[in-house]
């Protein structure tokens, strides 16, 4: 069986983190060929999120795989902007790399602190991730499956580059969105429709939704909200001894929603999943309170303003995912 061919796009935020350990697994998983690592700006700066990236490859000793710097802003939202909507409309839990709150976070987007887990001695691909997508659908087509877990930036400025690029690209499956989560989440009780990734960068959320993609697999906040990394599953993983596995021991976040490692597992394998729905789907860029959130509709009720329909998966087989999650990070 030929390997399945992928481009991860993830910011890239370490160490370990739901991020990293989304990339992990995908390189972990057999019969795939990763074709490499696109990184925007979304939980951190872009610069500090590839050294991450970079490092992780080498403690992986997978370095062949390139790591590609791609957007280091949002299309249009900027933090100015996003400053006044909260003063207009409230407060947001999450604000990513410009949530100055957070430890670490700095108003400089080329900051290079010294990495906890050591700093990487590999550079990043010359290239910008947009340009390489384009190049691999080029060269592959139909063949790449694009996998996104972070703001959709790099797509999108790639889908405006090469506006062929849905055509020539497998499957695009991401994590972002929110639709009903059954969760008491200050985050999400009272915004269901609000998540990180489709709102840090809304207008390149709407540019990558409506692009007429084969086919789109979207795993959501719902999927995920009573999910969560155990003490357990570290020692197991542990226990394989790998330099992966001691770094996850060291650095593995303990009782953590695991996000983005459940899109990995769809993606690795989709009979983790066992409920999902088809819908219509897209983002809000009215300027007003909804600014980015998630929207849907029933096949039949959508407006046709260029919306195309997903696959959005919404329950999990959690001890076969769980047996995934460990085995592949145990390697």
């Amino acid at each position: 069986m030929p390997s399945r061919k992928i481009i991860i796009d993830q910011d890239a935020l370490g160490p370990a983190s739901t991020n990293l350990q989304a990339i992990a697994m995908l390189l972990n998983a057999p019969d795939v060929e990763a074709l490499g690592i696109c990184v925007p700006t979304g939980d951190h700066w872009r610069d500090l999120q590839v050294r991450h990236a970079l490092r992780l490859l080498e403690i992986m000793e997978r370095t062949e795989i390139p790591v590609l710097p791609g957007a280091l802003a949002p299309l249009v939202h900027t933090p100015r902007d996003h400053a006044l909507w909260e003063k207009q409309h409230g407060r947001l839990i999450y604000n990513g790399a410009w949530d100055l709150t957070r430890p670490g976070r700095t108003i400089d987007p080329h900051a290079a602190p010294d990495l906890p887990e050591g700093n990487p001695t590999t550079a990043p691909a010359d290239e910008h991730a947009a340009n390489f997508i384009i190049r691999q659908a080029r060269a592959h087509p139909g063949e790449i499956s694009l996998w996104c877990a972070g703001p959709l930036t790099n797509i999108a400025l790639a889908v405006r580059l090469e506006p062929r690029l849905p055509e020539l690209i497998r499957e695009l499956h991401f994590m972002g969105g929110s639709f009903h989560p059954k969760t008491d989440s200050a985050e999400f009780k009272h915004t269901p429709r609000r998540e990180f990734n489709l709102r840090f960068d809304p207008e390149a959320s709407r540019i990558v939704l409506r692009s007429t993609w084969k086919k789109i697999t979207c795993s959501p906040i719902d999927i995920s909200q009573h999910v969560r990394s155990t003490p357990e599953q570290f020692a197991t993983i542990a226990r394989a001894g790998t330099p992966l596995a001691s770094y996850l021991d060291r650095f593995g976040q303990r009782g953590r929603p695991l996000w983005d490692e459940i899109a990995a597992a769809s993606w690795i394998d989709p009979s983790v999943v066992t409920h999902a729905e088809n819908a219509f789907i897209d983002v809000n860029l009215d300027r007003g309170a909804s600014y980015g959130d998630t929207l849907s509709w029933t096949p039949g009720l959508q407006p046709n303003l260029g919306e195309q329909l997903a696959r959005i998966e919404f329950q999990l087989d959690v001890p076969q995912f769980s047996n995934l999650f460990t085995s592949l990070l145990s390697r």
